[in-house]
Order: structure tokens, then C-alpha cells, then sequence
């Protein structure tokens, strides 16, 4: 698919586009929100919690898609604003100087101030003035520095990594192998936290991320791949994994999660949950892959998605109800037509041909009847 997305495309093709995404992210949706009300009538679990996630997703798309059509450079120019403030003035979203500060909030911090990053950057791409696109992309650099004003190491390093996705993006012509890539990245990011879990890595390596991560967190991800191994079919039931698991119960300030998304939803859940977060994050980059807006917008909304499915993989950002709607309002936003791309193609004049055969002679040139 080429920058400019399907400019040319007719209405029926537009209509294959907008109705194949939507149908795939009803049923993804839907079937995320019944299998935890399965599981916690089989397991006595507490399914609330996935199904705000859920909600939280599909409003923040819906809300997307409608100010996408309607403002394409105001509405996610607001968003990431909005994102920013949110950081900065809520205290459980931003990283404290304390230490008893709970884990997960560094990981929203950074998933919020990278999808805000990407939200600047799409808004960029929507513009054509170059001093108001440069000036968005100024907006970009800010929400990095505000990451490292605020301590978060790892929100700048995404927000940061976003803006330069979002430049490469303009070289590119064709969006599927950029979103092919995305996926790979999530999946491997996934894979990672599993295996480190599973202690499937050099000991080196394994000792390098322990450090990172704190032995508190990888303690947690053992506990959890454990529960899979006893629990894959239905998992132990959503929310109780806090109460299962000894490493939670031995720390006064666990928050009784695994703090890795794809751990948590298969010790709790069993390994149908992990499918379906996959296929959620699928539906997410298919419905980007088959986007009317222009690629740029596209990958720049994919490369913020796929960083905060890399901070999910090790921590506990998608806990936070704020996190989900604005991984579903930017997805909303990038997936979009705006109204006046469909007013600009309906003004268009537009070239009629006669059908071939059908040219007649000049009026002066036609014979008479009875000459010759």
C-alpha cells in the first residue's frame, strides 16, 4: 500500500475497509469480555477488572473514530496533551521519589507518555503546513523530556523511540511490512518475559535483567508460569492470582499481579486468555493495516502501540484504566476517515468518456440522402 493510503478507491472498497476491521473487533472484543466471566464462574475469580480493561479499549476506539473523522489534526493533538497532563498530574500515574511506591506505575508512566508521543506525531502527519507539523513534532521532543523530568527512564526512552519511528515512517511506501515488523517486536518482547520466567536464558543475561527488573518481579513471573503449568485449560481464575502466589504474599507491597500482562492472563485465564490478547493486539494492527489514512499516520499509531505492548510484557501499565483508553483512542484516530477526504472526493469534478464506437461525424460531414 502506498503513503497516500486509498485516496483512489472506490465506495465499495472503502466499505470492505471500514466493515472487515469492525466486524474482527466485535468478536475479539466480545470474546475477551465472555471467556473471564467463563473462567471466573468455573474458578470463583473476579472478572471485573478485565472487563473495565475491555470497555476501557472499545470506548477510547470508538471516541477515536469519531474525532478522527471530525478533527484529524485537533482531536489527537488534544489527546496527547490530555495524555500529559494526566501524567503529570495524577500522582499514581507518575514514578514517586518514594520507594514503597507500588510497581506498575513506572510502566504506565511510560506507556501514557508513549502513546501521547505517538498521538503528537499522527497529528503531525495529518497536517500539511510544515511549520505546524514541525511544531507538533516540537510537542514529540517535549513529552521525551518530560519522561526524563519525572524520573521515567523508560517513558522517555519509548516517547523518544516513537518520534523516531514516526520519522523513518515517511520513507516508507508499503505499510505491510512495517506492521509485520511491529508484530514481530510484540511477540518477541512476550516471549522474552516468558522465557526469562522459565529460565531459559544464559545466566548472565538472566542475572543483567534480574537487576533490572528487581528479583521481586521475576519471583512474581515464576509464580505465574508455575500456575500455568498446573493451570492451562481455565488458569486459577481471574484476579486471584495476588493470593496464589507466595512471592505476592511474602511482600506488604505487592499488588497482587504478576505485572507482566501475558503472564498474568495465562495464570489466570490458562492459555486461551493469552490467545486472546494476542488476537486483540492482531486486531489492532490489522485494522491499522487497512486503514484509509496516509502509512505514515498508520506505522507512527503502530510503533506507540507496540511500545506499550513491550511495557505490558514486563509491567503493569495495562492495570491502569487510563492506559486502555488511550491505546483504544489512538488506534480510533489512525483508523479514521475524515469527513473531509470524503468531501473532498465527492466535489472532485470528474472526466466522462463517450464509449468507444459511439463518436459521430461532424454535422456538415454527414451524407445526404440521394447523393452520389
Amino acid at each position: 500500500m502506498g503513503s497516500t493510503g486509498t485516496a483512489g478507491a472506490g465506495p465499495e472498497t472503502d466499505g470492505e475497509r471500514r466493515n472487515g476491521p469492525d466486524a474482527a473487533g466485535v468478536v475479539v472484543l466480545g470474546a475477551c469480555a465472555a471467556w473471564p466471566l467463563i473462567t471466573a464462574a468455573a474458578r470463583n475469580g473476579r472478572p471485573e477488572g478485565m472487563l473495565l480493561a475491555v470497555l476501557a479499549v472499545a470506548a477510547g476506539y470508538a471516541a477515536g473514530r469519531i474525532g478522527g473523522a471530525l478533527l484529524p489534526v485537533a482531536a489527537p493533538c488534544a489527546g496527547a496533551l490530555a495524555g500529559v497532563g494526566l501524567t503529570v498530574a495524577v500522582p499514581h500515574l507518575a514514578p514517586g521519589p518514594q520507594i514503597t511506591a507500588p510497581l506498575g506505575h513506572l510502566g504506565a508512566t511510560a506507556a501514557m507518555l508513549a502513546l501521547s508521543a505517538g498521538a503528537a506525531c499522527c497529528a503531525a502527519w495529518a497536517v500539511s503546513a510544515r511549520t505546524v507539523r514541525f511544531a507538533l513534532r516540537l510537542l514529540a521532543v517535549g513529552i521525551a523530556v518530560t519522561a526524563a523530568v519525572l524520573g521515567s527512564a523508560a517513558g522517555c526512552f519509548a516517547a523518544a523511540g516513537v518520534l523516531l519511528c514516526s520519522l523513518a515512517a515517511g520513507r516508507v511506501r508499503r505499510r505491510g511490512p512495517g506492521i509485520a515488523f511491529l508484530a514481530v517486536t510484540a511477540a518477541g518482547m512476550a516471549g522474552l518475559t516468558w522465557a526469562v520466567a522459565g529460565g531459559a536464558v544464559p545466566r548472565g543475561f538472566a542475572a543483567s535483567l534480574e537487576g533490572r527488573l528487581t528479583a521481586h518481579r521475576v519471583g512474581l513471573w515464576r509464580d505465574a508460569l508455575a500456575m500455568v503449568r498446573h493451570h492451562a485449560g481455565l488458569g486459577v481464575g481471574p484476579g486471584r492470582f495476588g493470593e496464589l502466589s507466595t512471592t505476592a504474599v511474602r511482600s506488604p507491597l505487592s499488588d497482587g499481579k504478576p505485572h507482566s500482562a501475558p503472564l498474568q492472563l495465562a495464570a489466570e485465564q490458562g492459555v486461551v486468555g493469552v490467545v486472546l490478547l494476542a488476537l486483540a493486539f492482531g486486531w489492532l494492527l490489522y485494522a491499522l493495516w487497512r486503514s484509509p489514512r496516509a502509512t505514515p499516520v498508520v506505522l507512527t499509531a503502530g510503533a506507540a502501540l507496540t511500545a506499550v505492548a513491550a511495557v505490558a510484557a514486563v509491567g503493569n501499565a495495562l492495570s491502569f484504566t487510563a492506559v486502555s483508553v488511550g491505546a483504544g483512542l489512538l488506534a480510533g484516530l489512525a483508523t479514521a476517515r475524515p469527513f473531509a477526504d470524503d468531501a473532498a472526493r465527492c466535489s472532485a469534478p470528474t472526466r466522462r468518456t463517450p464509449p468507444r464506437g459511439d463518436h459521430r461525424p461532424p454535422r456538415g460531414d454527414r451524407a445526404l440522402p440521394g447523393a452520389g
